[in-house]
This record gives C-alpha cells, structure tokens and sequence, in this order.
C-alpha cells in the first residue's frame, strides 16, 4: 500500500483540510465567547502569524465559509456555522469517550488534537453511539474499565 503524502493526510472531510476546519472551529468558538472574531485573535489563539490567518481567511471566504469586512472581523456563513458545528460535536464526541476511559485533561486534549481529522463519519458515529451507551449503563463503562485494568492485552 502506498504511503500518503503530506498534503492528503491533511485533507478529511471531503474538501476542507485540518487547517480550513481548526480555522471554522476557532472563528465559532470566538464568536461565541466575544462576539467578534479577528485575524489577529485566530492567529494568536493557534499560534500562528497574522499573515498565515489572513490568507487562510480570504480562502474560507472564497470557499462561501466567511464573511470578512477588513478591518471589522469576521462572521461565519450558514455553510461555515454548519462545518464548526460538526466539527465541536466530533471534538465533543472525542473529548467524551477519552474522558470517559480515565486519560488525564491534557492527554485528552492532545489526543483528541492528533486523531479529530482522521476518522471517518461511521467511525465517529460508533464512538458517539459508546460514549452514550457508557452514560447510560456507567456499570457497562466501570466493567470495561475493571477489564483493562486487570492487565489483558490490549
């Protein structure tokens, strides 16, 4: 099997790659915190030069994800509010079932960084069906628990 270049990796979600969907989430999460959301405020929360964001930011908007008025900040489409929905509730959905198996805040929050993109729509599904079934019979979740921890391979 041949191996994936960089940039495919990267892709996920049909045509947004990581970076168009941490962009959305970010937008969606200052939005909702501050009611604005500038290039300045995403590139400093990811990290990243304020050039890098706008480039970014002119292409969410060609792509029909933003509205950017220069100077003014930004505002999400219905087509944009609706990627950074999905991508919380996979967030949501990763960050639960890590949660739930007993992984310390700060590997939950990296893991959930690592594997957010790779998983494909039947994958999430199935975790969000455990983490659901695990609310509801946290007996269920105590036994597998108990099973891991007993030292069976794994």
């Amino acid at each position: 099997m041949a191996a994936q270049s960089p940039a495919s990796r990267r892709r996920t979600s049909g045509r947004r790659s990581e970076s168009t969907e941490d962009h959305l989430e970010r937008i969606s999460e200052l939005l909702a915190a501050t009611g604005q959301a500038r290039v300045s405020d995403i590139a400093d929360s990811l990290g990243l030069k304020r050039s890098t964001v706008s480039n970014m930011v002119r292409r969410l908007a060609e792509r029909g994800y933003v509205e950017h008025e220069p100077y003014r900040g930004l505002a999400l489409t219905a087509e944009g509010r609706a990627v950074a929905r999905h991508v919380r509730k996979r967030h949501e959905i990763l960050t639960a079932f890590l949660e739930q198996l007993g992984l310390k805040a700060s590997a939950v929050q990296a893991e959930v960084e690592e594997i957010e993109h790779h998983l494909s729509p039947a994958t999430l599904a199935l975790f969000g069906s455990l983490v659901e079934f695990w609310r509801r019979q946290p007996a269920r979740l105590e036994e597998f628990l108990e099973f891991h921890r007993s030292g069976n391979p794994g």
